[in-house]
């Protein structure tokens, strides 16, 4: 696989492939599966992401600790917020959903980790049903999201540990943008912008979560990396173009991390976690998982 998106773009377009298509090419290549093998696998995927979703919007489901859940279904039915009936609340809805199913330890697939689960599911699906787009493509978007987050881990980190939420929720930002472009007909470089432009959103995002629990607030932090990523999009296939190339976005996004003071690294001794009311909060959850036996 590459370790270059722009390299990556480079020989789609001087190949007249799309990212998706070489990323599916790439991978039959090296590990000797057929293609068709491999969309089989984002399929099932696929069908996973779905479920989560639907089991998210439900509105019934919480974490152990009450820390989180049915704020998906609220937001899914709500009449009163300023895009009520748009895909941009759907997308946002959605997010939520996956991140309250993946907090009540239901099953979700790590895109590209349990952290930042929610951005990838919640802004393919929710395009493609405000455009009615084929679950093929689908599919071949998940192609494209595999490619960007292997460049990401390649030249920085998926980690919270290592890089803090913006290698986990900004990295799935990213993988959203360019997947979604792609979905919707934008070109291998109007998908390396739209990269650039959600990494670049969430540069230097801290990972700390109350408790070290992957509740909040990574549930929220799902919802606004899905909305970063929308607006990558809308950008990028409007045209708008990032000035520093989407590798070197993605290079300072590690440097970032490995610079990041270690509270900020999923440690739960720093940001939202150190605060009064997240200590408490930390203390009173935790007490309660116990006493339950948890």
């Amino acid at each position: 696989m590459y370790s270059s998106l722009l390299a990556a773009i480079i020989d789609a377009e001087a190949s007249h492939r799309s990212l998706s298509q070489l990323a599916l090419d790439t991978e039959a290549k090296d590990q000797g599966r057929p293609v068709a093998e491999i969309r089989d696998a984002l399929r099932r995927a696929l069908v996973v992401m779905r479920g989560a979703i639907e089991q998210g919007l439900v509105g019934d489901l919480y974490s152990e600790s009450g820390l989180v859940g049915g704020d998906a279904a609220k937001v899914a039915l709500s009449t009163k917020g300023p895009f009520t009936g748009s895909p941009f609340a759907d997308v946002i809805a959605r997010a939520l959903a996956v991140q309250e199913v993946n907090a009540a330890m239901g099953v979700i697939v790590a895109a590209p980790t349990a952290g930042g689960a929610g951005v990838l599911p919640a802004v393919l699906t929710g395009l493609a049903k405000a455009r009615g787009i084929s679950e093929d493509e689908i599919v071949s978007a998940l192609a494209t999201a595999g490619l960007i987050g292997a460049v990401v881990a390649e030249r920085a980190s998926l980690s919270g540990a290592e890089g803090g939420c913006q290698a986990e929720t900004g990295a799935a930002a990213g993988m959203a943008a360019g997947a979604a472009v792609e979905m919707l007909g934008g070109t291998p470089t109007q998908v390396g912008h739209a990269v650039a432009l959600a990494q670049q959103g969430t540069l230097g995002l801290v990972c700390d979560p109350l408790g070290g629990l992957v509740e909040l607030p990574c549930v929220f932090r799902n919802a606004t990396g899905a909305a970063i990523a929308l607006a990558a999009v809308e950008m990028a296939l409007a045209g708008v173009t990032f000035a520093i190339p989407v590798d070197e976005v993605i290079d300072v996004m590690g440097e970032i991390g490995r610079e990041m003071d270690v509270r900020y690294r999923e440690t739960a001794g720093g940001g939202l976690a150190a605060t009064p009311t997240g200590r408490r909060l930390a203390r009173e959850r935790l007490v309660q998982i116990k006493r339950s036996g948890g």
